[in-house]
């Protein structure tokens, strides 16, 4: 077992979290307002009695950031996990369809399927890691029919008190991250380097946003406003009418 110093973590986060905020950019400078529309209940809005253009914008735009930002920045801290272990446990980031890292410990090889936080799926996606799990464990035991294996789904934030799934392990929080380090304190001190250059990515990631917002507002106010209130038939049609068939022959 190794160890690895809080500067190491430093050093990798400030050198790596660039690429969070140019993922988080770019997400957004691709964006198009059609996408944003089609992609939420035009219903639960009408519902809410949204009556100003822009603010249906912001809430669209917002809802549709806020899932891709948990995408990319779990992306980020995946990494950041891997980092850590190989410096500890010589761990690696496995090759093997579901599953993110491998490392072995005191005789027992672990293979873990990494997610952002401890409510990330439904029924059939749980169903689908442990039948990854299952896959990957025949394939690892095909080299080496002895090896012991443990499947462990690892999430970086959020807690859980049952951590024995019966098929698998669930480390969640501070769990997680004591788990792939041996430092019960890593989960604390990883929070500090995140926020480096946050406020000049953050500067450059609002002023593309300002621009969106208006820009989105302008287009959905030519769309679906008439006479300055919302046409929520035009914007319910275009959400959710049947598609178009494509004539044959």
């Amino acid at each position: 077992m190794g160890a690895i110093e809080i500067t190491e973590v430093s050093e990798y986060v400030k050198g790596n979290i660039g690429s969070f905020h140019k993922a988080r950019l770019e997400s957004i400078k691709k964006l198009k307002l059609n996408t944003i529309l089609r992609r939420k209940n035009p219903y639960l809005f009408k519902a809410k009695n949204i009556l100003l253009a822009q603010d249906l914008v912001r809430i669209l735009l917002d809802a549709y950031l806020s899932s891709q930002e948990e995408t990319i920045f779990g992306d980020f801290l995946e990494g950041l996990a891997i980092f850590i272990n190989k410096k500890v446990y010589g761990g690696w980031k496995s090759s093997t369809q579901g599953v993110d890292l491998e490392f072995d410990k005191d005789g027992t090889r672990f293979i873990l399927a990494i997610k952002s936080g401890p409510n990330w799926g439904n029924s059939s996606q749980i169903r689908k890691m442990k039948d990854d799990f299952r896959k990957a464990q025949q394939t690892l035991r095909t080299s080496n029919s002895k090896l012991h294996i443990v499947a462990v789904n690892g999430c970086c934030y959020g807690q859980n008190t049952k951590p024995d799934k019966g098929d698998y392990f669930k480390y969640c929080g501070q769990a997680f991250w004591e788990f792939i380090s041996g430092n019960s304190d890593l989960y604390l001190k990883i929070i500090e380097p995140l926020g480096h250059s946050a406020k000049q990515r953050n500067s450059e990631f609002y002023k593309e946003y300002a621009q969106i917002v208006n820009r989105f507002t302008s287009e959905f106010s030519d769309k679906f406003v008439i006479s300055g209130a919302i046409n929520w038939d035009a914007l319910v049609q275009f959400n959710s009418s049947k598609p178009k068939t494509k004539a044959t022959g």
